[in-house]
């Protein structure tokens, strides 16, 4: 005689399906490629918040570009393109400086779908909020690197920056930025750092 079914009607699932389930469900890792518009502090800082964060969440590449603005961009929308399956989102690290083409850089980045983390005037401010809500006028990386040298042991380097002075303090720094500028004003308000929106990409879990 035939099995009754139970009243469910429904099937125990089996092992594979069980086995489904599980893989569908589980969160695929976040790549971003991180092009830096200078040649080792920002490639520096990145690394080393990579590595402290521990984000299994996130993998990151890092470049160096020593470009204008633009050109920076340009080469990080070239980098994805030749493998777009490669990256999930592609990041500028720029400054203002005395740059003349920060326009035109933004422009092309929101029509490629380029995230910018731009600092006005320079990325030393960004070092500096690990320290200090920093909230007057600089003209100049000339005019930051005092208040920085205050704060770090043995004085700031801009060719030999240490992780380790700003890895208990980078979330204060994303604090700090938030309140100086509305998100992607940075180009019009001095001082203000758009770098809290990678630091968080990079540094926070999913």
């Amino acid at each position: 005689m035939a099995r009754t079914p139970k009243a469910s009607g429904g099937k125990r699932p089996t092992f594979e399906s069980r086995l489904d389930r599980k893989v569908g469900q589980r969160r695929s890792r976040q790549r971003l490629l991180v092009v830096c518009g200078a040649k080792v502090t920002e490639r520096d800082y990145v690394r080393g918040l990579r590595s402290q964060a521990k984000n299994g969440a996130v993998s990151v590449k890092v470049v160096e570009h020593p470009r204008s603005p633009s050109q920076v961009v340009s080469y990080a929308v070239k980098l994805r393109d030749a493998a777009p399956e490669e990256y999930d989102e592609t990041w500028c690290v720029l400054d203002v400086d005395e740059f003349t083409d920060i326009g035109r850089a933004m422009a092309d980045a929101a029509r490629h779908r380029v995230e910018i983390a731009l600092s006005n005037p320079c990325f030393e401010l960004w070092l500096l909020l690990h320290f200090v809500d920093h909230r007057r006028h600089a003209p100049s990386f000339r005019h930051l690197v005092p208040h920085i040298d205050s704060q770090v042991p043995g004085g700031y380097s801009k060719t030999n920056l240490d992780f380790r002075h700003y890895e208990d303090t980078w979330q204060d720094a994303v604090r700090r930025a938030k309140e100086l500028a509305p998100e992607g004003k940075e180009p019009d308000v001095n001082p203000s750092t758009g770098m809290w929106r990678l630091a968080l990409a990079v540094g926070r879990p999913a």
